[in-house]
């Protein structure tokens, strides 16, 4: 497993008129892994997601991307430099087509997002790249369907794709599984194996199957703190998980 650590967080805590939803956690995720975040519901995952993407502010701590304090910092600016979160920033349009979609994702680095507006030529030059990131995730065939023509799971690929646009080197995966049948969870779990190639992946995820199979390490939590963190062969054995999940059925 590689040794540095490419996102931190330090004290992190998050209060919400006097409920501590977040309490002092202290995050590493190491660069080129698959780090899970699990717990039962209401442990307080999705909140240390926004927190992380900037969508709240924490009520204390510090957040460290690759050597830099982002605790400040704007949501769009940390997307720039490379932390991104799926289905934050990659709007699918659901009346344009596939290929139209990963097209218009392409361009917000390059400054001109709505650019699609006015003239084809300007997005018929990113072809080539849209159509590997559509091979990329499975979706070739898919090219010139509506979005909103696509099954479920198949809409996730392409929120994956217009997210890879951005080409991300870490990236925050909100529960990529949740609402699909056994099928498009093999498929986008697979997904989530080939593109963590290149890159680093934090996810919030409920199957702990797919915890168990996608993730080299895994940080629960339970009541807004870190309860145990490990293997998935480790915590699955640890009591104070087993017991924290008692009753929910799943994180």
């Amino acid at each position: 497993m590689p040794g540095d650590v490419i996102l931190e967080t330090r004290g992190l805590t998050k209060e919400f008129r006097g409920f501590l939803a977040v309490r002092d956690v202290n995050l590493q995720v190491r660069r080129g892994t698959i780090h899970a975040l699990i717990g039962p519901n209401g442990a307080g995952k999705t909140t240390v997601f926004n927190l992380l993407t900037k969508f709240l502010p924490p009520t204390g701590g510090t957040i460290v991307y690759n050597g830099q304090d982002i605790t400040g910092t704007k949501p769009a600016d940390i997307a720039r430099m490379g932390l991104v979160r799926s289905f934050q920033i990659s709007a699918v349009f659901p009346h344009l087509s596939v290929l139209e979609n990963v097209r218009v994702a392409l361009q917000r680095p390059l400054g001109n997002s709505f650019q699609f507006w006015k003239t084809e030529r300007v997005l018929d030059d990113l072809n080539d790249r849209a159509l590997q990131l559509l091979e990329d995730v499975g979706l070739s065939d898919y090219a010139e369907h509506l979005a909103a023509e696509l099954p479920y799971g198949r809409k996730r690929a392409l929120e994956i794709a217009t997210t890879l646009a951005l080409e991300p080197e870490m990236l925050l995966l909100d529960e990529p599984m949740a609402g699909m049948g056994h099928e498009d969870i093999g498929r986008i779990a697979a997904l989530v194996r080939r593109v963590s190639a290149d890159r680093t992946i934090l996810m919030v995820e409920h199957n702990l199957s797919v915890v168990a199979e996608l993730s080299d390490r895994i940080t629960v939590l339970a009541r807004g703190e870190i309860l145990a963190e490990g293997a998935y062969s480790e915590v699955s054995k640890n009591q104070r998980v087993m017991e924290a999940y008692m009753g929910t059925g799943h994180a």
